[in-house]
């Protein structure tokens, strides 16, 4: 995967698929709930999918940010794809009118920003 990487080869995944090009992740297939991943670490940070789709998942997600038991990163809800290059989103997509995808940080708080996300229409 590294090599295919280096080549500027198009590495694409969803759910677990998303998640492992990042440092870090959440995850739920295993243990008990949500826990954090090490990941591949083509990405910087972490990423948690599926933001919107299982009502535990944001608030996992923020105790275990302002925990420090994961690194800030995107979050993306179902339906959005986020689209790097190198190490730096290009673009955001969302195959639903309301799915955003977000930076996640911590400074003192957990602070959640909306990226600008482009419906892919109907």
């Amino acid at each position: 995967m590294r090599k295919a990487w280096d080549q500027g080869i198009l590495l694409a995944g969803i759910s677990a698929g998303s998640i492992c090009w990042f440092e870090e992740g959440v995850t739920d297939s295993f243990g008990e709930g949500f826990e954090p991943l090490s990941c591949l670490g083509f990405l910087k940070g972490s990423n948690c999918p599926h933001y919107d789709g299982e009502a535990d998942r944001r608030p996992k997600y923020h105790t275990l940010i302002g925990a420090n038991k994961i690194q800030a990163g995107i979050a993306a809800d179902d339906g959005v794809a986020i689209h790097y290059i190198e190490q730096e989103i290009s673009k955001i997509v969302s195959s639903r009118p309301t799915s955003k995808a977000y930076q996640v940080s911590y400074e003192h708080k957990v602070i959640e920003t909306e990226l600008q996300t482009e419906f892919l229409g109907s």
